[in-house]
């Protein structure tokens, strides 16, 4: 089942054209990471969705329910988390929990057991301060919380990480990892190791154009290049195999650093076994002999421009 359907959206701001007929499909209870460069049209898709911005043209849906704006009914299915989060800062975290909660209409019992349970888990349950000291990483927790007080079906983060150190930045990725199986998570960034660490779906936005979507895996393996990493046991053994005869007649792209080769086959064809078949006719044994995986990294430096 979906949980966020959007089909031929379109979106300009005088003559600029921020979305031009976006498609995406994202599946329940995914963790779904949209990434594009600062600029690409993220931000703006994610306003449309929660019904804060008028579309061009194109629907969205969310569980099944189109969105309509001025008219957000759908947003009963949605927990937003935007990219600089605002707070009353006199107030202390479970009292602005108990307003949110109070203006969703939440019993009284249920705001109590959701809001103790969602502070737990963001690392905020013993914090009893006003929200005004917070730390930015702080905020960004309790926004998280804030915005699955209602026990939404889809949650959305626009860029919750871009701000924050390492230690922050590890401390979202923990808790959006956390919840996988209860909400799906839609997760715009264009930080790629925060995708590469808990998204198991991606889509690539670039210039308000849908450059590429998938499983990670199913996108590594479209990808895939004849790239291998063989480690010699010594700098001059990798620069004799890298000139051999033998291999450039294979037609590869080989790099060295030290006791290192990074080959690359250009023939598709062909595949890791010739150069293990070579090896063994020249009676080297490699320390170490991989296939390179491609990266997130290098797959956006390919499709985007």
């Amino acid at each position: 089942m979906s949980v966020l359907e959007i089909s031929d959206l379109r979106m300009s701001f005088g003559s600029h054209q921020v979305l031009q007929g976006l498609n995406m499909v994202v599946p329940e209870n995914s963790i779904f990471g949209f990434v594009g460069k600062n600029g690409a049209g993220k931000t703006t898709t994610m306003r449309i969705v929660v019904g804060l911005l008028k579309p061009d043209s194109g629907t969205v849906k969310v569980c099944g329910e189109e969105v309509v704006y001025g008219d957000t009914k759908t947003n009963r299915h949605i927990g937003f988390l935007p990219d600089v989060p605002e707070f009353y800062g006199y107030m202390r975290p479970m009292e602005y929990l108990k307003l949110c909660g109070e203006i969703t209409g939440l019993p009284s019992k249920k705001i109590k057991e959701r809001s103790e349970e969602l502070l737990e888990l963001v690392g905020l349950k013993d914090v009893n301060r006003r929200i005004g000291g917070f730390s930015r990483g702080m905020k960004q927790r309790l926004g998280i919380a804030q915005a699955l007080l209602n026990e939404p079906k889809l949650l959305i983060c626009d860029e919750p990480t871009s701000a924050l150190d390492p230690i922050g930045r590890k401390q979202i990725l923990d808790i959006l990892a956390s919840i996988k199986g209860r909400t799906t998570v839609v997760f715009s960034t264009h930080i790629l190791a925060d995708v590469e660490r808990i998204c198991d779906r991606i889509a690539v936005l670039d210039q308000g154009i849908l450059v590429l979507s998938g499983t990670i895996s199913e996108i590594q393996k479209q990808y895939q290049r004849n790239s291998f990493m063989i480690k010699f046991a010594t700098a001059d053994q990798a620069a004799e195999f890298s000139a051999s005869e033998e291999l450039q007649q294979l037609g590869v792209k080989v790099v060295q650093e030290e006791n290192v080769l990074a080959i690359t086959i250009e023939d598709h064809s062909l595949r890791g076994q010739v150069l293990i078949d070579l090896l063994a006719a020249k009676q080297i044994t490699p320390e170490k002999f991989e296939v390179v995986e491609p990266t997130l990294e290098s797959l956006f430096a390919e499709v985007v421009q």
